[in-house]
């Protein structure tokens, strides 16, 4: 089983992004053997819909679960639609995350942590 943790960086001791659709890097991990990749967002620099773009991204990748600071009203509803369960509020390093993941402490989020356009200039 794969999961997504958003990253600032293209490694497991990198910091945690608090955006999803506009992070630096997804991590594509497997919690159990910590093997994983570390995919460019593409869509950090978009003009609009990186939420959409990303989570289509990341639902290609055929993980189950998303692990990350905050995510927008776009981009839950595409990785809710993929049947991907999204959990925000995660702050830290990754492979902590993964820890706390695998061990049960992160709990899934029902609804959007910030609203559109969060991460972007001007954006809330």
């Amino acid at each position: 089983m794969k999961i997504c943790i958003t990253s600032q960086g293209n490694n497991l001791d990198s910091q945690i992004d608090p955006r999803f659709g506009r992070c630096a890097f997804f991590i594509i991990a497997e919690p159990d053997t910590l093997d994983f990749e570390a995919v460019e967002n593409s869509n950090a620099q978009a003009m609009g819909g990186a939420g959409i773009q990303s989570g289509q991204l990341v639902a290609s990748k055929d993980v189950k679960a998303v692990l990350t600071g905050n995510c927008g009203p776009n981009a839950f509803q595409t990785l809710n639609a993929a049947g991907i369960e999204i959990i925000s509020g995660v702050s830290g390093i990754v492979r902590d995350a993964i820890e706390k993941y695998k061990s049960g402490e992160l709990k899934s989020t029902s609804r959007p942590s910030v609203g559109s356009h969060f991460g972007m200039k001007g954006g809330n």
